[in-house]
């Protein structure tokens, strides 16, 4: 950082200090919770710095920028990546608006940035979640992939305002980002931003009556499009219900709350925890607005892009031992945020608690582990290299280019003859050419052959006595309680180092 940005930061931060405390006396004694003694004299200091630079820097300094800087630089300090400030004419401000709206120009991708970039742990970009039916979900575009550059600008050269801003620009223009998947996977995807309309609930009933619930996002829709889901359902006759949570990236509160308790009839469905009283909450179940009979089972799908709210309803069910979870730890995102308005329409986002499932467990940065799990099959070096190889080419594309229609036998056929060129697991090279053909068209819901941790929970629930095996399972505090009895023995058995004599 130059001298000059060091001065600025430190001069706009006591005018933004000042400003809060002026404007709000009630927020400053709210601060007095926990406050170092030593607040007052950092105050002065601040105020000290700003003055001296306003009176004695060289240029005149717009206020507004060193108010924005100084409050972003100061939430940015915390190390807390929820925890932002929003400029109401930023396009964080924007994507916002847009969230509570439910529709924005881009390629639909959640993502998250480290705000630290150093040559050992670059700040590459990481996607938590693609929004289904979305340029990014329907490019293939996964968890855990990390977006290396944007139109050839390498994103830990960027922070993230700047990397919001590339992705996101007019409906029908074009932009390119290179991905890595796994360790050697790299490859570039061309994406066409549209306008994402944010879903939040799609169902079906499967085959053999399974009933599938996919939520997508909590909004405040949500709890009404799953009701129209479970009376659909009860239409019909079933034998289990699917709920999938892959890939969700969370949402409102208030909007999960009201899902969990069409399951749960009694008790805590989650609980809140800060240094500040009125943030310790618990929100509980009520028996009237429980609408599922129980009457056939639940299992429930994770993957490591479910997140936030989409633990809180996983965590609930598991822990009251209605659901049977399937796939992979979950994100792990315990903290909840608060919008707070400031000055001139902006805002700050800051975490003011934990939420904690019904046993008691905050699953902040540990996830929910799944009762069984089931995991997508990871591909050796070679067939990362052959896979990398096979994507740099248009052969899929020109494939599909042009078919209104695809059949399983196109699929199997044109999978077979690209094997031969590029020896890459068949389930994935299928994968791939039924991908690239619903670019442009509409996508089925699922897609059992691939899919296996789909595939599992309707075999659960066809072929096992569900009812038996949540009797078995443990709430997320019993196995958080179980990783840390097993950490303390692996220390207690450690040898001890041979002394030399």
């Amino acid at each position: 950082m130059t001298t000059k940005k060091i001065w600025i930061s430190a001069a706009a931060l006591s005018f933004v200090l000042l400003l809060l405390t002026l404007a709000s006396p009630a927020l400053a004694a709210q601060g007095k919770n926990g406050q170092s003694p030593d607040s007052d004299r950092y105050m002065q200091l601040f105020q000290y710095v700003f003055s001296f630079v306003q009176n004695n820097y060289v240029d005149p300094v717009d206020s507004r920028t060193l108010y924005e800087g100084a409050l972003q630089g100061m939430l940015d300090s915390i190390g807390d990546p929820y925890t932002t400030y929003i400029d109401s004419e930023s396009l964080l401000g924007t994507s916002l608006k847009d969230t509570t709206t439910g529709a924005f120009g881009g390629v639909g991708l959640s993502i998250t940035k480290p705000t630290l970039s150093t040559p050992d742990a670059p700040a590459w970009v990481e996607v938590a979640s693609p929004i289904e039916d979305t340029p990014g979900w329907k490019a293939g575009v996964q968890p855990g992939d990390l977006i290396l550059a944007i139109d050839g600008t390498p994103t830990p050269d960027i922070d993230m305002q700047e990397v919001l801003d590339r992705l996101r620009g007019p409906v029908g223009t074009d932009v390119s980002v290179l991905l890595r998947r796994g360790k050697a996977l790299e490859f570039t995807v061309t994406l066409t931003r549209a306008l994402i309309e944010v879903p939040t609930v799609k169902f079906t009933m499967m085959d053999d009556g399974i009933a599938y619930l996919r939520i997508i996002e909590f909004t405040p829709l949500t709890a009404e499009r799953v009701q129209d889901a479970l009376d659909a359902f009860k239409k019909e006759p079933c034998k289990g219900l699917i709920i999938d949570l892959r890939n969700n990236p969370g949402g409102l509160i208030t909007s999960v709350v009201d899902v969990a308790n069409k399951f749960i009839g009694e008790g805590i469905i989650v609980s809140t925890k800060s240094r500040i009283a009125y943030e310790n909450r618990e929100f509980r179940a009520r028996a009237f607005k429980k609408t599922f009979d129980g009457t056939f089972p639940i299992v429930v799908l994770l993957n490591r892009g479910s997140a936030s709210a989409a633990e809180i309803l996983a965590g609930a069910l598991k822990d009251y031992h209605l659901a049977y979870v399937v796939g992979e730890t979950s994100y792990g995102k315990g903290s909840v945020q608060q919008v707070i308005d400031l000055l001139n329409n902006d805002a700050m986002k800051i975490t003011m608690a934990r939420y904690y499932t019904p046993s008691d467990a905050n699953i902040d940065k540990l996830g929910i582990p799944p009762d069984r799990e089931i995991l997508f099959p990871e591909l050796t070096v070679e067939e990362e290299e052959s896979l990398s190889d096979l994507l740099r080419t248009t052969t899929i594309a020109d494939f599909v280019a042009g078919k209104e229609t695809l059949s399983a036998e196109q699929v199997d056929a044109f999978a077979g003859e690209l094997y031969k060129t590029w020896p890459v697991e068949l389930r994935v090279l299928k994968k791939l050419v039924t991908q690239e053909f619903y670019r442009t068209h509409i996508s089925p819901m699922y897609d059992l052959e691939y899919d296996v941790q789909l595939a599992e929970a309707v075999r659960i629930l066809e072929q096992e006595d569900v009812p038996a095996l949540l009797k078995s399972t443990r709430t997320v505090r019993e196995l958080q309680d179980e990783a840390k009895a097993r950490q303390a023995e692996d220390v207690a058995v450690e040898p001890e180092a041979d002394l030399a004599l």
